[in-house]
């Protein structure tokens, strides 16, 4: 089941949510691709085929769409909920510039959280919003991979693609590198040099992304405790956790709980007065 809800819509851009509760390996139908499309993925994973390739899309990989696509999805690992942005032509000539060079969105930090504000922000779509969207824009075409796509090219893009599901599932293996290369059955060098081809970062920073990830979600529910959180997330101590997550992110986690915690109650806010408005 498939459902895309439309959480903010101006000339020339719209947002939706789309949750899919598939549980399927096959293939769906083609699509045609209208417009110019940017998709984020919030929770699960999913692949997607077009331009003759098979990627792998999740939280840490997103890719953008061109008009006249023709794209089938499968949801191996069940379902997922990702955030989707469309774009005329002229609204993404000016955001982006160009067409995409590259499917591929490798979703650093500094992009995941401007991913997480452009949501928060739909109650204001004409300036948080739309300011938002030119930073997501600009972050996204300047962190696209370098590399082909992953899953896309032979061995090393399967193994690749195997590695990131173990990290997302957080596998006991995945606490490190020889460990999680031993579970792949492959040497800790060949797993070490295929990430860098494959997405364009080490398998260093692209764990301590998923991490940071992690850290971002349970900020953003107000967590307090960072001790408690750097632990349970596998930091050292809370200045590891504190020096990773501004590492990626440009600010502290308290810094970024009073952020998000800001403008979530804000979006409350906004929502509240409509249904009383109902």
């Amino acid at each position: 089941m498939l459902e895309a809800v439309e959480i903010a819509a101006r000339p020339g851009y719209a947002v939706s949510v789309v949750t899919c509760a598939d549980d399927h390996r096959g293939w769906s139908p083609p699509e045609v691709v209208e417009g110019y499309r940017m998709v984020l993925v919030r929770r699960g994973r999913f692949r997607r085929h077009a331009r003759g390739v098979v990627a792998d899309t999740d939280p840490a990989v997103g890719y953008v769409a061109e008009p006249g696509e023709e794209e089938r999805f499968a949801h191996p690992a069940g379902g997922d909920v990702c955030t989707s942005v469309t774009f005329g032509q002229h609204r993404w000539h000016q955001l982006a510039g160009s067409p995409p060079a590259r499917p591929t969105v490798y979703v650093d930090a500094r992009l995941d959280l401007a991913h997480r504000r452009v949501v928060a922000s739909v109650a204001d779509p004409d300036y948080a919003l739309a300011e938002g969207l030119v930073e997501l824009v600009g972050l996204a075409i300047t962190q696209a991979a370098s590399a082909p796509v992953p899953g896309g090219r032979g061995d090393d893009g399967a193994l690749v693609s195997r590695a990131r599901e173990a990290l997302a599932a957080d596998v006991p293996a995945a606490v490190g590198l020889f460990p999680l290369a031993e579970l792949l059955g492959v040497s800790p060098y060949r797993l070490s040099r295929a990430f860098p081809r494959e997405v364009g970062v080490s398998l260093t920073r692209y764990r301590n992304r998923i991490r940071v990830g992690r850290a971002l979600d349970r900020l953003e529910a107000g967590e307090e405790e960072l001790a408690r959180l750097a632990a349970e997330l596998g930091f050292a101590d809370q200045a590891h956790l504190t020096r990773t997550v501004r590492e990626h992110t440009g600010a502290t986690p308290a810094a970024l709980r009073r952020l998000l915690a800001g403008e979530r109650a804000g979006a409350a806010e906004v929502a509240g007065a409509f249904e009383r408005r109902g």
